[in-house]
């Protein structure tokens, strides 16, 4: 009891010190823009129209972010301008993905306009290309189109994706295809009689959830190659999830491995050799950073896992390129349960210490893990859920919950992007956005 009264004290200390930080480096902001209008030549200057590019390549949440934190702190006049490099034409909310692809009728709501969360950024310090990249060098990235867009500074966030495809990631750079890719994995979980889902990660186990809870009648299978779903969190967590799994009537297959699948005779085969009935398959197990853009430039600094080394600065861990940052889940930065709010944390630390450079100063924040932000909520069916807090030292605290928004906060996402849920508003970005 005295570890979790513990727990939640140094919980309440650390969103203390978080406001406090966003107090610091909003009066850090002001002054600096105080300092530029009464003192313009302690900053560097430029050649007469000699445009210097900031371009962020990846643009979902750590990128995001990244390029709205550094363009809202260009200075005016100045010769920097960010370039945001993304394929996709929307914002995607991956957290309500498994969700939306057993309920139907919210499809839309995963896909938050982009432009809203830039609205008070002057047009002269952004452009928004969208996009895809296919190499970059050592002062410029290559899109498909053809363009080339040298950087004098440069912010790779370019992600990870189990799969790739749903549940984890929609592979589609247009809002109505993913809708339609979200409408027909619906249909195909709605019509099949046996469904097996691979991967006991979050993905995998609100997913199978969601479909038991909605067609109590299914079959629904889980496979997991690790010995308890949820393996990455604590032991309460790994318990609370399986105990919700079963109570649903989930059946939960662990230590085994998926090695084929025959549609035909409609099973799936396990390491073991164990068939198992299976007439739709859900993959929600591989998670891959987008790393090969780097791994061409700077092939020392990737890791076996396919992440990129970073520094605490959020610096790729090559001193020949220290003007390249990398932030979001295809980052090694330690972090044990990389989110959203991992994300946006090393985006602020990369963003922070590109302005610092800007200015011509070293790079001076660096980011360290924080526990509290491995917080999780996980859903356990359509009406039901857990919120676990788990510190480094393996106190864990669990807060089950009851739901009733079948749309799992996305107004609330909306909202923190800028956005008016659910008002797909794609002009606000136009005065931004450069096709090619």
């Amino acid at each position: 009891m005295f570890r979790k009264t513990w727990l939640v004290a140094r919980a309440v200390g650390s969103i203390g010190s978080f406001i406090g930080h966003l107090v610091s480096r909003s009066a850090w902001l002001r002054i600096r823009r105080i300092r530029y209008r009464l003192y313009p030549p302690a900053f560097p200057k430029h050649a007469e129209n000699e445009q210097r590019n900031i371009v962020v390549v990846g643009a979902s949440m750590a990128g995001y972010h990244a390029a709205k934190s550094i363009a809202e702190s260009i200075l005016p006049d100045s010769s920097y301008r960010v370039i945001v490099i993304e394929a996709h034409d929307h914002f995607h909310f991956t957290w309500v993905l498994p969700r939306f692809c057993v309920v139907g009728g919210h499809e839309q709501k995963a896909f938050i306009p982009y432009g809203p969360y830039l609205r008070h950024i002057p047009e002269s310090a952004l452009r928004w290309v969208r996009g895809r990249a296919v190499s970059i060098t050592r002062d410029s990235v290559h899109l498909s189109s053809g363009e080339e867009i040298p950087y004098e500074y440069l912010v790779v966030a370019t992600g990870a994706g189990a799969t790739d495809t749903l549940p984890s990631r929609v592979d589609s750079d247009d809002k109505p295809e993913g809708i339609t890719k979200l409408k027909d994995i619906q249909a195909k979980i709605k019509e099949a009689k046996n469904l097996v889902v691979v991967g006991g990660g979050a993905a995998g186990v609100e997913l199978a959830t969601d479909a038991k809870s909605q067609y109590p009648e299914k079959s629904v299978v889980l496979v997991h190659s690790r010995d308890s779903v949820m393996h990455r969190f604590g032991p309460e967590l790994q318990r609370a999830a399986t105990a919700g799994l079963k109570d649903l009537g989930v059946e939960v297959i662990t230590g085994e491995r998926l090695i084929g699948e025959d549609k035909e005779r409609g099973v799936v085969t396990l390491k073991s050799g164990k068939e198992v009935e299976c007439d739709y398959l859900v993959n929600c197990a591989g998670q891959r950073p987008n790393s090969a853009l780097i791994a061409e430039l700077s092939p020392g600094s990737i890791m076996a896992t396919g992440h990129i080394r970073a520094k605490p600065t959020m610096q790729i861990d090559d001193d020949s390129l220290h003007n390249v940052y990398i932030c979001g889940d295809v980052a090694e930065t330690s972090t044990p349960n990389p989110n959203s709010r991992s994300a946006m944390a090393q985006a602020a630390v990369a963003a922070d210490n590109v302005i610092l450079a800007i200015d011509g100063l070293n790079p001076t924040n660096k980011y360290k893990p924080k526990w509290l932000e491995a917080l999780i909520k996980l859903t356990l069916g359509l009406d039901r859920s857990v919120t676990h807090i788990g510190d480094f030292s393996g106190t864990e605290m669990l807060f089950p919950a009851k739901e009733k928004d079948l749309a799992l906060m996305a107004g609330g996402a909306w909202k923190h992007m800028g956005a008016i849920p659910f008002q797909d508003d794609s002009e606000t970005l136009e005065k931004f956005l450069t096709k090619v």
